[in-house]
């Protein structure tokens, strides 16, 4: 319809076009949010069931937590006690593997009283030496060799220095007092010695 048409139109029918000018919207009346009573009460059981599984799987949770608490501290206990008795006992099997070379000594000594062959009791008292060496070497610990080596204050001692007229010796261990020893390339007993200046 043209505007023509309709100016025409409102002439004529003056009430006739106003209705048909107002619009006519295809929106939907909106209904108030309503939700039935059953609803309701589904979603609160839904969610008290929800929250029951999550109080379950928490106390679960804390119990496995006091368990291995538990556990672990009982672990510690036995580790502490394996610890000290190793502590305790663990020169017991040196000690034992040390009575042989008692038992040779008792043995050297009576033969000491009884005989009047020194040559056979100087080569019985060597015997006994180097079981007991053997024995030490077996155990991991090594005499060091240190007259003449440069002096290291980490395994010697300095008892004294003394004088020397050699150049070559300044410096260097010129006598060794009391011997030293290692212990899986561990100092030991650190050696005592003299060096030369």
């Amino acid at each position: 319809m043209s505007k023509k048409e309709k100016e025409k139109n409102q002439q004529e029918n003056p009430q006739e076009v106003t209705k048909q000018e107002t619009p006519i919207t295809d929106t939907p009346v909106k209904e108030p949010d309503v939700t039935p009573e059953g609803d309701e009460k589904a979603e609160e059981a839904e969610e008290v069931d929800e929250l029951e599984q999550v109080k379950a799987q928490l106390e679960s949770s804390q119990k496995e937590y006091l368990f291995l608490m538990a556990e672990f501290d009982n672990y510690r206990k036995r580790t502490l006690k394996e610890k000290a008795d190793l502590i305790k006992n663990g020169g017991e099997r040196a000690l034992h593997d040390l009575l042989p070379v008692v038992d040779d000594f008792e043995r050297a000594i009576q033969a000491v009283e009884n005989s009047d062959d020194v040559q056979a009791v100087k080569e019985g008292i060597m015997l006994i030496y180097n079981k007991f060496v053997k024995y030490l070497e077996s155990q991991q610990v090594k005499a060091m060799d240190s007259t003449g080596a440069v002096f290291d204050a980490d395994i010697h001692d300095a008892v004294t220095t003394f004088p020397t007229t050699e150049e070559d010796m300044k410096g260097k261990v010129i006598d060794t007092v009391q011997k030293g020893y290692t212990i899986n390339d561990k100092v030991l007993r650190h050696a005592k010695v003299v060096v030369g200046q």
